[in-house]
């Protein structure tokens, strides 16, 4: 398997990070998870917007990789931007978490276009 590979399974498990980060530490409603995470506030209420959108940004990503195997992109880009993409997604959600909206932005930016580098990387 490429790192890129592994990259597309990091993502998709990252959000859970931002999940549990929510959650863990308090008196958490698990029959009714989605109403007690809207009436969260601060750092709380934070992770889970990482969580919805790393939730958001994984398609793109999936896809991208998959395209690149699929068109026979040059693996080491490929590689490359997806390490990217996921350091861009980590510094997102410690950005979220601090309450860095700008450097959030601009995180979210980088992963967005390294995505789409990879994505038309085999083109």
């Amino acid at each position: 398997m490429t790192i890129a590979l592994w990259c597309v399974l990091i993502a998709g498990l990252m959000p859970y990070a931002a999940t549990l980060t929510a959650k863990v530490g308090a008196p958490f409603d698990n029959r009714r998870p989605r109403e007690w995470l809207a009436k969260q506030t601060g750092f709380r209420a934070r992770a889970n917007s990482a969580q919805m959108n790393g939730f958001e940004a994984f398609p793109l990503f999936a896809a991208a990789v998959i395209v690149a195997q699929l068109t026979g992109a040059p693996q080491d880009r490929v590689d490359m931007l997806a390490v990217l993409f996921i350091v861009a997604r980590l510094a997102h959600f410690g950005f979220y978490l601090a309450d860095l909206s700008t450097l959030r932005s601009v995180a979210w930016f980088i992963a967005v276009a390294s995505a789409v580098a990879i994505f038309v990387a085999g083109a």
